[in-house]
């Protein structure tokens, strides 16, 4: 495996029972990077956040952070090592408030506690826009300040890589731009992101890198014009129409 890469996986399947959803991926993420995964509904992409993240066990294959196998690692482990993600819908805990919602990110995720565990919530609710939200019960939320919940709660857990399943999904335009440009900062900043997303314009605003991802392989990656203008990208997920 590359020693540049912070995120790697090789040839890593995911069957549910006889139904196979993953087959042979390989993935190269390179530190401070931020890297778009598109492709039609069912190309396995949350099945991959999902065994990066460890939620779900690779069937076979192998996954390594900063060079090292973590196969073995449950989620709560990877969360801590430094890898952290959200969701497509998010899933907060309603009865608690925006503050206690980030904070049990904190304790949970990140095994921070007492002043620790405080600064990073302040921390990363005034980068999410949420710092004047903090009492409001998550249950009060609209789709949008969800979301910016949802992002706030990684990055409370202090991540390394940070995995974004489809967070623009739902949103209007003004939001799509306020949020990609929350990301783009993110990466700025040197964290790394993977990005899943389906409003192609958002994502191609922030990405450096694109993977393309059709039943459950890799169908094209490299520069993001690129692997959009290629063929095969054009027939599986664009429907013979170039972006």
């Amino acid at each position: 495996m590359s020693e540049t890469a912070i995120l790697e996986a090789e040839g890593v399947c995911k069957h549910f029972g006889r139904l196979q959803v993953l087959h042979g991926v390989d993935l190269r993420l390179r530190r401070g990077e931020a890297l778009g995964v598109v492709g039609p509904n069912g190309a396995g992409k949350t099945t991959l956040f999902g065994v990066l993240a460890g939620t779900l066990p690779a069937s076979s294959g192998r996954v390594a952070f900063d060079g090292q196998p973590i196969d073995a690692w449950d989620a709560a482990r990877r969360c801590r090592a430094g890898i952290a993600r959200t969701h497509q819908v998010p899933r907060p805990f309603l009865g608690l408030s925006v503050y206690e919602n980030t904070l049990v990110a904190a304790q949970h995720g990140a095994g921070l506690r007492g002043h620790e565990a405080e600064a990073a919530v302040r921390h990363s609710l005034s980068r999410c826009g949420l710092a004047g939200l903090s009492q409001r019960t998550a249950a009060s939320l609209g789709l949008m300040d969800r979301k910016r919940l949802e992002l706030a709660r990684a990055l409370a857990t202090k991540p390394r890589v940070l995995l974004l399943d489809e967070i623009g999904g739902g949103l209007t335009e003004a939001e799509l731009v306020t949020l990609s440009a929350l990301v783009a900062s993110l990466r700025d900043e040197g964290l790394t992101v993977v990005w899943i997303e389906h409003v192609l314009h958002a994502l191609l605003k922030v990405v450096d890198r694109l993977v393309c991802m059709d039943a459950g392989t890799v169908l094209a990656q490299g520069d993001p014009q690129t692997v959009m203008n290629d063929s095969r990208v054009v027939e599986a997920y664009l429907g013979g129409v170039p972006a």
